[in-house]
Formats: structure tokens, sequence, C-alpha cells
């Protein structure tokens, strides 16, 4: 970027980003390993930041160049299509997103096969809820089982200890909603098996 292609309000929101992570321009200009000289003429106007600039800048604000440049982000289709869900190769399980991506609260549309599923107990930070829509679910939260009909739902912390199966010849099918919270502890699975 050059002097001759400036863009509106940089510098200003350069200087609120760094003011909102509590940074001086010390600390911001050591992250990014520019003088903080130069970080005061880049949130005065007096410079345009190169694109590697740029990056390093948002990364040590903990924003996106988007963010940085004054970009809106469009909001998302909130029209998710339908259509047939694919199992996957291993284990059979098939997936179809049923919500928008990117949001805090996940949603998918997940078929079980009808096999013997092994017993992958699945313990993660979030909520999860789900909703048979066909076959019959079962559903073992902690150490008690529970047998979803079609038309069933359960909602529970995914804290709980968890594991899912189908419980009906042809598989099940079900709508799956879940946050999964972002924590240093993070998502424990035990086991290889789709993740749910």
């Amino acid at each position: 970027m050059t002097d001759d292609q400036e863009v509106a309000g940089l510098g200003t929101r350069l200087r609120e980003h760094r003011l909102a992570g509590r940074l001086t321009l010390e600390a911001a200009a050591a992250r990014v390993g520019l003088s903080p000289a130069y970080v005061s003429r880049l949130e005065t106007g007096q410079r345009q930041p190169s694109l590697p600039v740029l990056l390093g800048l948002a990364r040590a604000y903990g924003t996106t160049v988007s963010g940085l440049l004054g970009e809106q982000p469009g909001e998302p289709d909130p029209v998710i299509r339908g259509g047939a869900i694919e199992p996957d190769r291993v284990g059979g399980w098939g997936y179809r997103r049923a919500g928008a991506p990117g949001r805090a609260m996940q949603a998918l549309r997940v078929q079980v096969p009808p096999s013997l599923q092994d017993a992958v107990v699945r313990v993660h930070p979030g909520e999860e809820w789900l909703h048979v829509t066909r076959g019959r679910l079962r559903l073992t939260l902690g150490d008690t089982v529970h047998l979803l009909d079609e038309g069933d739902s359960a909602h529970f912390e995914s804290l709980t200890p968890h594991c899912i199966a189908a419980d009906s010849p042809d598989g099940v099918e079900l709508l799956f909603l879940h946050t999964l919270l972002q924590s240093p502890g993070g998502e424990l699975c035990l086991g290889d098996s789709p993740r749910l």
C-alpha cells in the first residue's frame, strides 16, 4: 500500500485497536518488530502500512485485516438448502450442515449407521441438543442410557460424558445443535470416531 492509496480512518482504527488491547506504542511496536515512531506515524495517517505490517498489527491486536480496514462483513445467508446426507467412508456416519458457519451454535443433520457403534465417550465444553427425525437413538449420558424415538429430543451439558448410537435396524437420523466452547482444556475426546 502506498501513500497515495490512503484508507480512510485506518490510523484512527489502528489507534483504537491498540488502546482497546491496553498496549503502549512501545509494546505494540515490539510485537510487530517496528519502531514506536513508525507505529505513531501509522496512527496519525502520516504513513500507510504495507500488507505484511497490516497482517502483523492485526495479529498483535487480535483482529483481522478486514477489521483494521473498516470493512463490514455482510450478513450470512440465513437459508441453508437441504440435500442428501453422504455417509463418511470411515464408520458410515453422515453429516450435512444445517446452519451457517462461524456462529456460536452449530447445526447439523446426522445419520448414524445401524452397525454396532464403538463405545466412544465424548466430553467437551458446551451444550448439545438433538432431535430424532427417523429411527431410534441410544443416548448414554454418564451412567444412564436413554432410548429416544422419532420426535424425541435431548438437551444436555457436553461436559457430561456422552455417547450416541443407533438402536434401530436402519440406523437413525437426527438434527444436532452444539456450542463447542473454546477453553484451555479444549475438546476431550476418547477415540477417533465422529465428534458429537
